[in-house]
């Protein structure tokens, strides 16, 4: 523990008093922060919505204009990771549980019970609510964490400089990142990646706990999720100790091979035409639509702008508060590649395949809606157990979702204890196995902590709450971004000459 910095002890310290204060005052702590995220999302939903548009334009002008041709890292260096383990680790840390707890919920809710803007179940709200799910786990949010990952791989690679959030502001700042201020935008980005795992890790045991109870009769209970997340840490514990290059990559494709096998197996048990016909359908509406969704603020009384707070806003903000862990996580394993690759990889392909995904199984549910059963009842953690239960081989289905998430909650902590390693040793690209063991049992206890007070909403919004300062961290880093790339174009050229 020698070559911890102090921001490991600051957020310790932070960490422990939040958790003490959600467990001793859990009604308070969750009234407080719920009415801190509705001023929020009622005050600044449109700088939300700006921001996020940005984000996206800034990422595609650097990934086509000069800057793209780039490399993270030196000119000879080449990339660490092949494609197909670059890609399955850039799902395995950006989306994770996510696919899987929503992958038949999200859309089912935007077109029964929650709709966006048509009549709840007509045949109009459907496609617009699988349009939705689309854009919120689409351009927008990848646009979010590639700009972030891409500041932190060009300045720790190309420049050189450590890999923190702090150092990428050294163009607009110099040595005043190194003080208090730069302390502080790390502690920041250390505090938000902890909770928001923690959140993930106790949403995956609540939903595991219900495979397994829907499958085998397992008791749904805190016990249950106890022993679940006790198990899993031991795995991914197992797993950090192994480093980047094994443990995060094997498990990664083994959640690629995992995915892939569930989805063709929804896709042809399920209805195939219907799926295909609809994906095409809603693509093409998301894309053509994309602009209006983008700046949809819902200002008037019968524009529904409830939804909007409850669902974009709330995922805006998410992704934000989400970006320095997997923004982190993403440049570390993609130094060698080009600007143009890394954003074309970033961005495009995970929004082409969460498309497919959430369009196979959104259908599916929506499917099976349609036939009289009413999905709808059933909480988010086991409604797509009980879709499979109208589909064949339901039970192979069920084991492979409960295993597919097995994999994703160990990839995800595995991943977080190493960005959380590197955030707390000044930058380390190598941080001690002591250091990542440290934060692997802090995040599970607060996984552990949150379950049996039942904090997770108070945790959400607290992580939401994050979001709106990091979210001009991130401003200044992309105009930090610009500047370096714009002088390193220059320097480029006169080496040429």
């Amino acid at each position: 523990m020698k070559r911890v910095s102090s921001v490991f002890y600051i957020t310790a310290a932070l960490i422990i008093i939040a958790v003490l204060l959600g467990s001793l005052f859990p009604e308070n702590a969750e009234r407080i922060t719920g009415e801190v995220n509705s001023f929020l999302s009622a005050t600044f939903g449109w700088y939300y919505m700006w921001i996020m548009v940005g984000f996206i334009s800034v990422s595609f002008f650097i990934a086509f204009s000069p800057y793209g041709k780039i490399r993270l890292g030196q000119d000879e260096d080449r990339p660490d990771f092949s494609t197909t383990s670059w890609i399955a680790m850039l799902f395995s840390a950006g989306l994770g549980i996510g696919l899987v707890f929503y992958g038949a919920a999200e859309p089912l809710l935007h077109s029964f019970s929650d709709a966006p803007v048509s009549e709840a179940g007509s045949d109009q709200a459907i496609k617009e609510g699988m349009a939705f799910t689309f854009f919120h786990w689409g351009l927008h949010g990848w646009a979010m964490y590639g700009i972030v990952a891409l500041t932190l791989a060009f300045f720790q690679f190309r420049k050189r400089e450590p890999g923190l959030i702090s150092a990428t502001l050294k163009p607009l700042f110099g040595d005043r990142m190194k003080g208090p201020a730069g302390k502080a935008i790390d502690v920041l980005a250390t505090f938000a990646t902890i909770f928001g795992v923690a959140t993930s890790l106790g949403l995956g045991a609540a939903q595991i706990n219900g495979g397994l109870s829907h499958l085998f009769g397992l008791e749904v209970g805190f016990i249950s999720q106890l022993i679940i997340i006790s198990i899993i840490t031991v795995l991914f514990l197992i797993s950090a100790w192994s480093g980047l290059s094994k443990g995060i990559r094997y498990l990664s494709n083994t959640n690629l091979i995992l995915a892939v096998v569930l989805f063709f197996g929804v896709l042809f048990i399920g209805p195939t035409l219907l799926i295909l016909n609809m994906l095409s359908e809603t693509f093409g509406y998301y894309v053509q639509n994309i602009l209006q969704m983008s700046f949809r603020t819902a200002p008037l009384g019968t524009d529904n702008r409830d939804w909007l707070d409850a669902w974009t806003i709330f995922y805006w903000a998410w992704w934000i508060s989400w970006a320095p862990f997997v923004g982190m996580f993403i440049a570390r394993v993609s130094r060698g590649r080009t600007i143009r690759q890394f954003m074309v990889g970033v961005m495009i392909v995970p929004t082409i395949i969460s498309a497919i995904w959430f369009a196979t199984f959104g259908t599916t549910a929506v499917s099976v809606q349609q036939s009289g059963v009413d999905l709808t009842q059933y909480p988010l953690e086991i409604l797509t157990f009980h879709m499979y239960d109208n589909l064949s081989f339901s039970f192979l289905l069920s084991l492979l979702s409960i295993s597919l998430i097995l994999t994703f909650f160990i990839t995800s902590a595995d991943s977080a204890t190493f960005v959380l390693g590197i955030q707390t040793t000044n930058g380390s690209l190598t941080p001690a196995n002591s250091v990542k063991i440290v934060w692997g049992l802090a995040q599970s206890s607060v996984a552990v902590v949150l379950l049996y007070v039942g904090g997770l909403t108070a945790l959400q919004n607290t992580i939401i709450a994050a979001a709106f300062p990091f979210s001009f961290i991130v401003i200044l880093m992309v105009v930090s971004l610009l500047k370096g790339l714009n002088k390193e174009l220059k320097l480029m050229k006169k080496q040429k000459i």
